[in-house]
C-alpha cells in the first residue's frame, strides 16, 4: 500500500445513490457545498468493462472532491476498474458492501460480500496494488443473522489487514431476503452505538458513519466519535441542508447565500448541456428540491416537472418557476 495516499477529506460526504447520484446532480450540489465529498452511482465493473468507460466516468472538474463507487466481486476485474478511474482521476475509489438488491445479489457483489470478507479483502488488495489513490468499502453493519457486533468487527479486522483503511458503515443490517432495497433503509433498526465501538475498537481506522442523518447539527454531534458522516436521501430531497456545510464543519465560506444564486450558477452549465442536446429535464430532475420547506416550494417543483419534460423545454422554464418563487416571497 501506498502510505503517501492523496488526502481525501471525509467529515461530510454525500452517498451514493442509483439513479440520483449522477454527474448532473453532482454539479448542482457542489453550487450549495465545495468541499464536501460526493460520490458517484455504483457502477459496476461489467458495466466498465464491457461497454464505453467514458460513458460512465466522464464528469465536470468542478465536481472534486469526487469518489467512483464500483460494484464487482472479482479481484481482477475491480482491479482494471481502478486503472480506469485512476486514468479519469477520480479522488477515491469505493468498494460497494452494502446494497441488498436482488439484482446485485445475482451478480455476487454488494452487502452479500459481508459472508465472505476473506474474499472482500483480496478484492481490496488487488485495488490497492493498482492504484495509489484511497481505497475505501461501504457496508452495513450485518446481513441477515450474521449481525453481532463480534462479526462485524471480525470483518473490519480481515479486510484492514489487506490495506483498507477507510470504512463506511451504514449503520442497518440489511436483510438479503424479505425486504426491498427501499425497506432495507428503513426498517432495520438504526445502530449508531456499534459504529462508534468500532471507532473505539479500531482507532487507526478512518470509521465514517451513514444512516438517517438530516441535519448539520446531527452531523456535527456524530463527528464527536466518529471521523465522518455520510448523507443521503436528504442531501437530496432537501439540498439546501448543505448550504452552511462549508462554513460549519469546514472552516470555509459558503460559496452561495442564498437559494436563488444557486440557480443563477447552474444557468451556464444549464445552457451548455441544451447546446450539447442534453434534455433539461435530466438535469432540472435533481433541483427539485432546492426551495424545500420554504413557501413557493410546491409550484417550483410542479413548474420545473411539468415543462422541463417537454421536447425543446430550455431556460425559460427556469425563469418561469423562479417567478413562481418570486411571487411567493412578496406575499410573505
Amino acid at each position: 500500500m501506498n502510505d503517501r495516499q492523496p488526502f481525501v477529506d471525509r467529515r461530510l460526504s454525500v452517498a451514493p445513490m442509483l439513479d440520483w447520484t449522477d454527474r448532473y446532480c453532482r454539479f448542482f450540489l457542489r453550487q450549495i457545498s465545495h468541499h464536501a465529498l460526493l460520490y458517484t452511482e455504483m457502477i459496476t465493473t461489467g458495466a466498465l468493462l464491457h461497454r464505453d468507460p467514458a460513458h460512465f466516468l466522464d464528469y465536470n472538474a468542478l465536481e472534486h472532491p469526487l469518489a467512483l463507487q464500483l460494484g464487482g466481486s472479482e479481484p481482477g476485474e475491480l482491479a482494471a476498474c481502478t486503472r480506469l478511474a485512476d486514468q479519469w482521476g477520480y479522488d477515491e475509489i469505493n468498494l460497494n458492501v452494502g446494497c441488498p438488491s436482488d439484482r446485485v445479489q445475482n451478480g455476487r457483489f454488494g452487502a452479500c460480500l459481508m459472508a465472505q470478507p476473506e474474499l472482500v479483502a483480496d478484492c481490496v488488495a488487488a485495488m490497492i496494488e493498482t492504484s495509489a489513490r484511497p481505497v475505501t468499502i461501504k457496508h452495513r453493519i450485518g446481513i441477515d443473522e450474521q449481525d453481532s457486533y463480534e462479526e462485524l468487527a471480525q470483518f473490519i479486522d480481515v479486510v484492514s489487514r489487506a490495506g483498507c483503511k477507510t470504512f463506511i458503515v451504514h449503520a442497518r443490517k440489511a436483510w438479503l431476503q424479505g425486504l426491498s432495497p427501499k425497506e432495507n433503509r428503513e426498517i432495520p433498526p438504526l445502530r449508531y452505538d456499534e459504529v462508534h465501538r468500532l471507532k473505539a475498537d479500531f482507532p487507526q481506522l478512518e470509521i465514517v458513519i451513514n444512516g438517517g442523518f438530516k441535519t448539520l447539527d446531527k452531523v456535527e454531534q456524530q463527528l464527536q466519535s466518529v471521523d465522518g458522516v455520510m448523507i443521503g436521501r436528504e442531501a437530496y430531497h432537501n439540498p439546501w441542508m448543505l448550504a452552511q456545510a462549508d462554513s460549519r464543519i469546514f472552516g470555509c465560506r459558503p460559496p452561495v447565500e442564498t437559494r436563488h444564486q444557486v440557480v443563477e450558477a447552474m444557468l451556464p452549465f444549464i445552457e451548455r448541456e441544451l447546446t450539447a442536446g442534453t434534455p433539461l429535464h435530466r438535469i432540472t430532475r435533481h433541483m427539485l428540491g432546492l426551495f424545500q420547506g420554504i413557501p413557493g416550494a410546491r409550484a417550483w417543483r410542479r413548474e420545473l416537472s411539468r415543462n422541463a419534460v417537454h421536447k425543446g423545454a430550455g431556460l425559460e422554464v427556469l425563469d418561469q418557476a423562479l417567478a413562481q418563487i418570486k411571487s411567493f416571497e412578496k406575499t410573505v
